[in-house]
Protein backbone atom coordinates (compact mmCIF):
# COMPACT_ATOMS: atom_id res chain seq x y z
CA UNK A 1 0.00 0.00 0.00
CA UNK A 2 1.47 3.21 -0.63
CA UNK A 3 0.85 6.51 1.54
CA UNK A 4 -0.37 10.22 1.44
CA UNK A 5 0.15 12.80 3.81
CA UNK A 6 -3.49 13.83 4.52
CA UNK A 7 -2.24 17.50 5.52
CA UNK A 8 -0.13 18.80 2.45
CA UNK A 9 2.60 21.28 2.38
CA UNK A 10 1.72 23.16 -0.43
CA UNK A 11 -0.50 26.61 0.30
CA UNK A 12 -3.91 26.37 -0.56
CA UNK A 13 -5.56 27.96 -2.97
CA UNK A 14 -3.10 29.28 -5.15
CA UNK A 15 -1.67 28.27 -8.57
CA UNK A 16 1.46 28.11 -6.88
CA UNK A 17 0.47 25.11 -4.64
CA UNK A 18 -0.52 23.23 -7.27
CA UNK A 19 2.77 23.92 -9.95
CA UNK A 20 4.71 23.17 -6.37
CA UNK A 21 2.94 19.69 -6.30
CA UNK A 22 3.66 18.66 -10.34
CA UNK A 23 6.98 19.71 -9.47
CA UNK A 24 7.72 17.49 -6.49
CA UNK A 25 6.06 14.69 -8.45
CA UNK A 26 8.11 15.54 -11.70
CA UNK A 27 11.34 15.28 -9.38
CA UNK A 28 10.42 11.73 -8.13
CA UNK A 29 9.67 13.36 -4.91
CA UNK A 30 6.02 12.28 -4.66
CA UNK A 31 5.30 8.71 -5.99
CA UNK A 32 2.04 8.01 -4.38
CA UNK A 33 -1.42 8.98 -4.43
CA UNK A 34 -2.61 12.70 -4.57
CA UNK A 35 -5.61 12.82 -2.33
CA UNK A 36 -5.19 15.84 -0.50
CA UNK A 37 -2.72 17.26 -2.67
CA UNK A 38 -2.69 21.27 -3.19
CA UNK A 39 -6.37 22.01 -2.07
CA UNK A 40 -8.69 23.54 -4.08
CA UNK A 41 -7.50 22.39 -7.10
CA UNK A 42 -8.77 20.39 -9.66
CA UNK A 43 -6.94 16.89 -10.41
CA UNK A 44 -7.48 14.84 -13.40
CA UNK A 45 -7.40 10.85 -14.77
CA UNK A 46 -5.47 10.58 -18.25
CA UNK A 47 -5.81 8.33 -20.91
CA UNK A 48 -3.60 8.76 -23.88
CA UNK A 49 -4.61 7.15 -27.29
CA UNK A 50 -2.86 7.00 -30.81
CA UNK A 51 -4.36 9.90 -33.13
CA UNK A 52 -6.25 7.68 -35.32
CA UNK A 53 -8.64 6.46 -32.35
CA UNK A 54 -8.53 9.65 -30.75
CA UNK A 55 -11.90 10.81 -31.99
CA UNK A 56 -13.84 7.65 -31.19
CA UNK A 57 -12.65 7.83 -27.86
CA UNK A 58 -13.88 11.44 -27.49
CA UNK A 59 -17.06 10.50 -28.59
CA UNK A 60 -16.93 7.25 -26.07
CA UNK A 61 -16.66 10.03 -23.14
CA UNK A 62 -18.86 12.12 -24.22
CA UNK A 63 -21.73 9.47 -24.55
CA UNK A 64 -20.37 8.56 -20.80
CA UNK A 65 -19.81 11.77 -19.10
CA UNK A 66 -20.54 10.99 -15.36
CA UNK A 67 -17.82 8.47 -15.49
CA UNK A 68 -15.95 10.16 -18.43
CA UNK A 69 -16.34 13.75 -17.90
CA UNK A 70 -13.60 15.58 -20.45
CA UNK A 71 -11.76 18.60 -18.84
CA UNK A 72 -9.41 18.89 -22.04
CA UNK A 73 -7.98 17.26 -25.03
CA UNK A 74 -4.40 18.29 -26.00
CA UNK A 75 -3.56 18.22 -30.05
CA UNK A 76 -1.46 15.01 -31.44
CA UNK A 77 1.75 14.68 -29.81
CA UNK A 78 1.60 18.07 -27.81
CA UNK A 79 2.49 16.80 -24.20
CA UNK A 80 0.97 19.69 -22.01
CA UNK A 81 -2.34 20.57 -21.06
CA UNK A 82 -1.84 24.62 -21.50
CA UNK A 83 -5.65 25.28 -20.02
CA UNK A 84 -4.80 23.05 -17.19
CA UNK A 85 -1.31 24.49 -16.01
CA UNK A 86 1.54 27.11 -17.25
CA UNK A 87 3.98 24.90 -16.40
CA UNK A 88 2.58 21.44 -17.27
CA UNK A 89 4.14 18.42 -18.52
CA UNK A 90 1.38 14.86 -18.85
CA UNK A 91 4.65 12.89 -19.36
CA UNK A 92 6.40 13.35 -15.76
CA UNK A 93 3.69 15.18 -13.75
CA UNK A 94 1.39 12.50 -12.81
CA UNK A 95 3.42 9.95 -10.00
CA UNK A 96 2.92 6.66 -11.72
CA UNK A 97 1.23 5.56 -15.46
CA UNK A 98 0.21 3.43 -16.97
CA UNK A 99 0.72 1.55 -20.94
CA UNK A 100 -1.06 -1.22 -22.10
CA UNK A 101 -0.29 -3.16 -25.25
CA UNK A 102 -2.76 -5.27 -27.04
CA UNK A 103 -5.29 -4.61 -24.13
CA UNK A 104 -2.65 -5.38 -21.81
CA UNK A 105 -0.95 -3.95 -19.03
CA UNK A 106 2.79 -3.98 -19.79
CA UNK A 107 4.67 -1.47 -17.59
CA UNK A 108 3.86 0.92 -14.67
CA UNK A 109 6.75 3.78 -15.24
CA UNK A 110 7.06 7.00 -13.43
CA UNK A 111 7.94 9.08 -16.63
CA UNK A 112 6.70 8.88 -20.06
CA UNK A 113 9.76 10.33 -21.72
CA UNK A 114 11.12 6.71 -23.14
CA UNK A 115 7.67 5.91 -24.59
CA UNK A 116 6.17 9.06 -25.80
CA UNK A 117 5.45 9.52 -29.83
CA UNK A 118 4.26 12.38 -31.92
CA UNK A 119 0.89 10.63 -32.99
CA UNK A 120 -0.48 10.53 -29.40
CA UNK A 121 -3.12 12.72 -28.37
CA UNK A 122 -3.88 13.25 -24.49
CA UNK A 123 -7.43 13.26 -22.75
CA UNK A 124 -7.68 14.70 -18.64
CA UNK A 125 -11.03 13.61 -17.41
CA UNK A 126 -12.21 14.34 -14.13
CA UNK A 127 -11.63 12.80 -11.21
CA UNK A 128 -13.87 12.75 -7.70
CA UNK A 129 -10.70 13.60 -5.62
CA UNK A 130 -12.04 17.38 -7.07
CA UNK A 131 -15.11 17.12 -4.97
CA UNK A 132 -13.41 15.82 -1.98
CA UNK A 133 -12.39 19.14 -0.25
CA UNK A 134 -16.33 20.33 -0.63
CA UNK A 135 -16.95 17.39 1.37
CA UNK A 136 -14.44 18.08 4.22
CA UNK A 137 -15.75 21.19 4.31
CA UNK A 138 -18.77 20.02 4.99
CA UNK A 139 -17.30 17.93 7.81
CA UNK A 140 -17.63 14.73 6.17
CA UNK A 141 -15.61 11.90 6.53
CA UNK A 142 -13.14 10.69 3.21
CA UNK A 143 -11.91 7.55 4.81
CA UNK A 144 -8.86 7.37 2.11
CA UNK A 145 -7.52 10.39 3.33
CA UNK A 146 -8.04 9.78 7.09
CA UNK A 147 -6.33 6.44 6.33
CA UNK A 148 -3.28 7.76 3.97
CA UNK A 149 -4.03 5.78 1.59
CA UNK A 150 -5.82 5.50 -2.32
CA UNK A 151 -9.59 5.41 -2.84
CA UNK A 152 -10.82 2.26 -3.22
CA UNK A 153 -12.41 1.64 -6.87
CA UNK A 154 -14.29 -1.30 -7.72
CA UNK A 155 -15.35 -2.43 -11.63
CA UNK A 156 -19.14 -2.70 -11.36
CA UNK A 157 -21.89 -5.00 -13.88
CA UNK A 158 -23.17 -1.29 -15.22
CA UNK A 159 -22.25 -1.60 -18.87
CA UNK A 160 -20.83 1.87 -20.60
CA UNK A 161 -22.14 3.40 -23.89
CA UNK A 162 -20.35 1.69 -26.57
CA UNK A 163 -18.07 3.80 -29.20
CA UNK A 164 -16.30 0.92 -31.21
CA UNK A 165 -13.54 -0.02 -30.54
CA UNK A 166 -14.21 1.39 -26.95
CA UNK A 167 -16.53 -0.50 -24.68
CA UNK A 168 -16.72 -1.51 -20.78
CA UNK A 169 -17.99 -1.46 -17.08
CA UNK A 170 -18.09 1.54 -15.50
CA UNK A 171 -15.61 1.71 -12.27
CA UNK A 172 -16.93 3.37 -8.94
CA UNK A 173 -15.10 4.89 -6.14
CA UNK A 174 -16.43 4.10 -2.67
CA UNK A 175 -16.39 5.75 0.43
CA UNK A 176 -17.58 4.67 3.76
CA UNK A 177 -20.05 7.48 5.93
CA UNK A 178 -23.52 6.65 8.08
CA UNK A 179 -26.60 7.11 6.08
CA UNK A 180 -27.10 10.86 7.26
CA UNK A 181 -23.81 12.08 6.08
CA UNK A 182 -24.63 9.86 2.80
CA UNK A 183 -27.58 11.69 1.82
CA UNK A 184 -25.62 15.29 3.04
CA UNK A 185 -22.71 14.20 0.55
CA UNK A 186 -25.03 13.69 -2.60
CA UNK A 187 -26.19 16.88 -1.87
CA UNK A 188 -22.57 18.54 -2.11
CA UNK A 189 -21.45 16.57 -4.68
CA UNK A 190 -24.46 16.87 -7.10
CA UNK A 191 -23.00 20.39 -7.62
CA UNK A 192 -19.98 19.01 -9.12
CA UNK A 193 -21.30 17.50 -11.93
CA UNK A 194 -18.67 17.91 -13.96
CA UNK A 195 -16.67 15.63 -11.84
CA UNK A 196 -18.44 12.70 -11.34
CA UNK A 197 -21.75 14.44 -9.52
CA UNK A 198 -23.63 12.69 -6.80
CA UNK A 199 -23.29 8.51 -6.45
CA UNK A 200 -24.58 6.39 -8.82
CA UNK A 201 -25.62 3.96 -5.79
CA UNK A 202 -25.56 3.84 -1.94
CA UNK A 203 -25.68 1.11 0.24
CA UNK A 204 -25.84 -2.61 -1.19
CA UNK A 205 -22.35 -3.33 -3.06
CA UNK A 206 -24.46 -6.22 -4.61
CA UNK A 207 -26.65 -4.32 -6.36
CA UNK A 208 -23.72 -3.14 -8.51
CA UNK A 209 -22.61 -6.18 -9.54
CA UNK A 210 -19.61 -5.87 -6.26
CA UNK A 211 -18.90 -9.04 -4.37
CA UNK A 212 -16.30 -8.34 -2.26
CA UNK A 213 -15.53 -4.88 -0.80
CA UNK A 214 -12.12 -6.10 0.69
CA UNK A 215 -11.17 -6.92 -2.73
CA UNK A 216 -11.13 -3.46 -4.84
CA UNK A 217 -9.92 -4.00 -8.23
CA UNK A 218 -8.05 -0.54 -8.00
CA UNK A 219 -6.50 1.34 -4.88
CA UNK A 220 -6.59 -0.25 -1.01
CA UNK A 221 -9.65 -1.34 0.72
CA UNK A 222 -10.78 0.77 3.52
CA UNK A 223 -13.28 -0.49 6.53
CA UNK A 224 -16.42 0.73 6.95
CA UNK A 225 -17.37 1.53 10.65
CA UNK A 226 -20.74 0.00 12.29
CA UNK A 227 -23.87 2.00 11.24
CA UNK A 228 -22.07 3.40 7.85
CA UNK A 229 -22.86 2.11 4.52
CA UNK A 230 -20.38 2.44 1.07
CA UNK A 231 -21.59 5.31 -1.31
CA UNK A 232 -20.33 4.95 -4.55
CA UNK A 233 -19.05 7.31 -6.83
CA UNK A 234 -18.61 7.19 -11.01
CA UNK A 235 -14.68 7.35 -11.21
CA UNK A 236 -12.12 8.14 -13.82
CA UNK A 237 -10.71 4.91 -14.01
CA UNK A 238 -13.49 3.66 -16.45
CA UNK A 239 -11.52 4.67 -19.51
CA UNK A 240 -8.81 1.98 -18.47
CA UNK A 241 -11.02 -0.49 -18.47
CA UNK A 242 -12.39 0.16 -22.12
CA UNK A 243 -8.53 1.02 -23.31
CA UNK A 244 -8.17 -2.76 -21.88
CA UNK A 245 -11.39 -4.08 -24.17
CA UNK A 246 -10.22 -2.06 -26.94
CA UNK A 247 -7.40 -4.34 -27.20
CA UNK A 248 -5.37 -1.29 -28.93
CA UNK A 249 -1.53 -1.58 -29.75
CA UNK A 250 -0.38 1.14 -27.44
CA UNK A 251 -2.16 3.25 -25.15
CA UNK A 252 -1.48 4.89 -21.66
CA UNK A 253 -3.29 5.60 -19.00
CA UNK A 254 -2.53 6.42 -15.33
CA UNK A 255 -2.09 4.73 -12.57
CA UNK A 256 -5.28 4.64 -10.69
CA UNK A 257 -5.42 7.40 -8.03
CA UNK A 258 -2.11 8.76 -8.84
CA UNK A 259 -3.72 12.44 -10.59
CA UNK A 260 -2.46 15.52 -12.23
CA UNK A 261 -2.93 18.19 -9.97
CA UNK A 262 -4.01 21.44 -12.18
CA UNK A 263 -3.95 25.10 -11.90
CA UNK A 264 -7.86 25.34 -12.13
CA UNK A 265 -9.93 25.91 -8.88
CA UNK A 266 -12.65 23.32 -7.78
CA UNK A 267 -14.91 26.53 -7.67
CA UNK A 268 -14.73 26.60 -11.19
CA UNK A 269 -16.38 22.91 -11.57
CA UNK A 270 -19.01 23.93 -9.52
CA UNK A 271 -22.74 23.91 -11.74
CA UNK A 272 -21.21 22.81 -14.30
CA UNK A 273 -23.15 20.03 -16.47
CA UNK A 274 -21.50 16.89 -17.25
CA UNK A 275 -22.56 17.29 -20.99
CA UNK A 276 -20.13 19.78 -21.64
CA UNK A 277 -17.77 17.69 -24.29
CA UNK A 278 -14.76 19.97 -23.05
CA UNK A 279 -14.35 22.00 -20.07
CA UNK A 280 -11.70 23.89 -20.05
CA UNK A 281 -10.14 25.22 -23.77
Amino acid sequence: MQSVTPSTPFPPDTASAALLARLAIRRGEHRGPTAGLAPGHVQANLAIVPADVAPAFERFCRANPVPCPLLAVSQPGDHRFAELGADLDLRTDFPRYRVYRDGRLAEEPEDLLSVWRDDLVAFAIGCSFSFEEALLAAGLPVRHIERGCNVPMYVTDRDCVAVPPFAGRMVVSMRPMTPAQAERAAAVTGRYAAVHGAPVHIGDPAALGIRDLSQPEFGDAVPLAPGEVPVFWACGVTPQVALAAARLPFAIAHSPGHMLVTDRLNAELEGVSPSVAQLFR
